[in-house]
């Protein structure tokens, strides 16, 4: 039987900060956490401890392939119950893990296509750095080289800033997408699902089940056979949907318990 693959979505879709749990229930009935990210000798990213039971018996059936815009070195710092990957997607597809280490002509090939595709990441940095005001930006990085982002305080950025920086991008051959306190400036080529296909042919997968909740997501859901979305994230708030897509109604770390109970259910029926 061929294999069933499940690329999800990190942050914000199987695992939650502090800030994105959205605990809304009374503090008697929430849900036991488990932290699985620890950064600087400080919790930073947590699961339920039901959906860390899933993912476990996920991973034991399919092949899960956490799928994140997270740097390599921002990845493995995360430690996810279940059997480790043998395949996992980081910068965005820009690098396809195997057991851990990145494949080199898979990482030279989307070089080569950035290249020829769209306007240069020193263009984009330079923007940013000209057109972000010091009142509200606090860190502007540069990830893998291949993407560029922003750290904000959200409450006092300028919703018109966004859509202008979204504009100037478009035209350039590059996207936007505000998750949290990061602002992203990702290249249009740079894509989830191209590499989520590679890992397809390369494992002879059948079925391809997916999950996210940013702008940055979309791709990868339009790739799937089918794909679910939280009730949270930019994907939510654009009320967007495709054919294939479920819109779930959970907000924060309940909508991850959701989403894995949903492949868990889909892989059972292939």
């Amino acid at each position: 039987m061929s294999p069933v693959l499940v690329a999800s979505d990190l942050d914000r879709t199987l695992i939650y900060s502090s800030a994105a749990l959205a605990l809304t229930m009374p503090d008697a009935r929430a849900p036991r956490l488990l932290c699985v990210e620890v950064h600087e000798s400080r919790p930073l990213s947590y699961m339920t401890e039901t959906a860390a039971a899933l993912l476990t018996d996920l991973g034991d059936r399919v092949v899960f392939v956490p799928t994140t815009t997270r740097t390599r070195k921002q990845y493995q710092r995360i430690n996810l119950p279940g059997p480790a990957p043998t395949y996992a997607i980081c910068a965005n597809g820009g690098h396809l893990l195997v057991d851990g280490v990145a494949d080199p002509e898979w990482h030279a090939a989307v070089v080569a296509r950035l290249a020829e595709e769209c306007a240069p990441l020193e263009e984009v940095r330079e923007h940013l750095a000209a057109t972000a005001d010091p009142v509200w930006l606090r860190k502007h990085r540069v990830a893998e080289d291949l993407f560029a982002y922003l750290v904000v305080e959200r409450e006092l950025l300028p919703e018109e800033w966004v859509k202008e920086l979204a504009v100037w991008a478009e035209n350039r051959g590059w996207t936007v997408s505000l998750q949290g306190r990061k602002i992203y400036a990702v290249p249009k080529p740079l894509t989830k699902s191209a590499a989520v296909r590679e890992v397809a042919r390369r494992t002879g997968a059948a079925l391809t089940l997916a999950a996210g909740d940013s702008l940055l997501d979309a791709d990868l859901l339009l790739a799937a056979d089918r794909g679910w979305r939280p009730g949270h994230g930019e994907l939510a708030d654009a009320e967007w949907t495709a054919p294939g897509i479920t819109a779930l109604p959970e907000r924060g770390v309940l909508a991850g318990e959701r989403i894995l109970r949903e492949f868990l259910k889909e892989a059972g029926q292939a």
